[in-house]
């Protein structure tokens, strides 16, 4: 995510959608799809 150490607190898999998402560092919100397509959300 960045050339930083950051701490990642929570992954999860959304069974409705197979999106993994991950929580990570104080403000950082991440899905992936199951294509492999990634955004960050805000």
């Amino acid at each position: 995510m960045t050339g930083f150490y950051i701490p990642i607190y929570l992954i999860r898999l959304d069974e409705r959608n197979n999106q993994l998402i991950i929580l990570a560092g104080d403000e950082i919100e991440l899905t992936i799809d199951p294509d492999g397509e990634w955004r960050f959300l805000t």
